[in-house]
């Protein structure tokens, strides 16, 4: 790794802006690529829930949370050392703490400690309301102009999205101390989600995850240590293998697709496919943890993708709000 000679030296955006290269459709829609990448990390993320839930049978959620971020941290390292990325620069740096406190540390750790007590289809309930979170996010930090015909099917689908996990067993019904800890999750990863997409483009997709990671593995080392001398992990093969999947797929290999996703933008629009997320989470639970599937969540998924696919194909103003 090495510093740049001269903080003043205008640097080309890595993955430019919408606005700023005519990436998008012709009409002002969502680039293609945009959706193709941000559909991959969703995929991705989809898991991040069931096998969160799976893990904490096991092990203590203070180890999942930060355990996961070193295992995601190493790789990253790793991954700037062999190709010898440039450091940040001056505001760099603060932004990159914005995005690790969202995605590193806030997100990781609230799910963990909610899934202590929550089960899987639960937590995609309160996780749906994070596509409309991100868009919010990204319009008040990004200065994108989404239609109104955007906020109308952004909020269709977050209605939809919540209605479809609460129908199944373990949704809201009541609320409890838990949905605290969810609400604080999605609010932690829309404000990582939304830096990290502006940040993406000034040092690439896996180069900003890679730097949030390595910037929070301190704290996250520390409370690895910590956890272990609470309480000596010990897990079956199947929930060490859960906690690998989280950190290395989930907290880095997601986040490359992702964040170059949102990069390419815009950003509230690509959001919107993390709509199909709590479909693909309840699936998984009912594959991986035996949680009930039935019509009314297959009819009731279709419905939160149709929404997602119409948010995403409105036109997008092309001027940045000054």
């Amino acid at each position: 790794m090495r510093d740049n000679s001269s903080a003043t030296v205008p640097v080309r955006p890595v993955i430019p802006s919408p606005t700023s290269s005519g990436a998008g459709s012709p009409h002002g829609a969502a680039s293609p690529a945009g959706i193709w990448w941000g559909l991959l990390g969703v995929v991705a993320f989809s898991l991040t829930v069931p096998f969160t839930r799976l893990a904490v049978e096991g092990l203590s959620p203070l180890f999942i949370g930060s355990a996961r971020a070193v295992v995601a941290a190493v790789l990253a390292a790793a991954a700037l050392l062999l190709t010898r990325q440039r450091l940040p620069r001056g505001v760099q740096w603060l932004r990159l703490a914005v995005v690790a406190g969202g995605v590193v540390v806030g997100f990781p750790m609230l799910t963990s400690f909610a899934l202590t007590a929550a089960p899987a289809s639960h937590g995609a309930v309160v996780i749906a309301l994070l596509p409309a979170a991100t868009a919010t996010m990204a319009v008040l930090r990004g200065r994108e102009r989404p239609r109104a015909a955007f906020w109308i099917a952004t909020g269709a689908g977050a209605i939809a999205a919540v209605a479809f996990a609460s129908a199944q067993p373990g949704g809201f019904g009541q609320l409890h101390g838990t949905d605290l800890l969810f609400f604080g999750a999605v609010l932690a990863a829309a404000v990582g989600y939304a830096e990290g997409g502006l940040l993406a483009r000034e040092l690439g997709a896996w180069q900003t995850i890679s730097w949030a990671l390595v910037l929070a593995s301190p704290l996250m080392t520390a409370l690895v240590a910590f956890s272990v001398s609470q309480q000596p992990p010990a897990a079956t093969p199947v929930q060490w293998a859960a906690l690998a999947y989280l950190g290395v797929v989930s907290m880095f290999l997601g986040f490359v697709a992702w964040y170059r996703g949102l990069a390419i933008g815009p950003m509230s629009q690509v959001s919107q496919v993390q709509l199909a997320q709590p479909v693909m989470s309840i699936c998984w639970a009912a594959v991986l943890l035996g949680e009930q599937l039935t019509w009314a969540v297959i009819v009731g998924g279709l419905a939160v993708i149709l929404c997602a696919g119409a948010a995403v194909r409105v036109r997008h103003n092309r001027r940045a709000a000054p």
